[in-house]
């Protein structure tokens, strides 16, 4: 076995504690960039909303969806009736559903009723939030004011995240992990 002068040693361990330190570094941040960087809910009396999101748009769209999850932790229903957004002149309550065997998407001009101690999700390909005349694209990455309205809780102001284009569900919602097997 060659001798190794104490110096030199040294000089190697700091080398490898340096090496690991740097490693464990790069590591958390892999890892901390693969987790969701922004999670985020809004409330207003026994409202809550969790997770408001859409899509990036192309140049020249006249529409975009909205979707997110509103929890009633009330005693009485309240009813989203509508709201506003920064992006487009006017928003509208939506359904897609089932008639005669198509997929056909409506206006609910009532708004949507939202019960007592229940969770609804607007999410694509079912009820959302519909922004009307775009006056400019949504980019992934942004956050884009707007306003949603009910009729007990009143006006309750929102950020919602841009998301890629074609995204089916919003990157930083928490999953649901009851139903899969581990």
């Amino acid at each position: 076995m060659p001798h190794i002068c104490a110096g030199t040693y040294r000089t190697m361990m700091i080398t490898k504690r340096f090496m690991l330190i740097a490693l464990s570094a790069l590591a958390t941040a892999a890892f901390s960039s693969a987790l969701p960087s922004y999670a985020h809910s809004f409330e207003k009396g026994s409202i809550k909303i969790s997770h408001p999101w859409s899509r990036e748009t192309p140049t020249g769209a006249g529409v975009a969806g909205g979707f997110l999850k509103v929890t009633n932790t009330g005693k009485e229903p309240d009813r989203l009736v509508g709201g506003s957004f920064v992006a487009s002149k006017r928003i509208e309550i939506h359904e897609m559903a089932m008639d005669s065997g198509m997929m056909k998407m409506r206006e609910l001009p009532k708004g949507l009723e939202i019960k007592p101690g229940e969770t609804v999700e607007l999410k694509p390909g079912s009820f959302h939030v519909m922004f009307m005349e775009l006056n400019k694209p949504f980019k992934a990455g942004d956050l884009v004011k707007g306003t949603l309205v009910f009729e007990k809780a009143g006006t309750i102001d929102v950020e919602y995240k841009i998301e890629p284009l074609g995204t089916k569900s919003s990157a930083d919602a928490p999953m649901d992990h009851s139903k899969m097997k581990h």
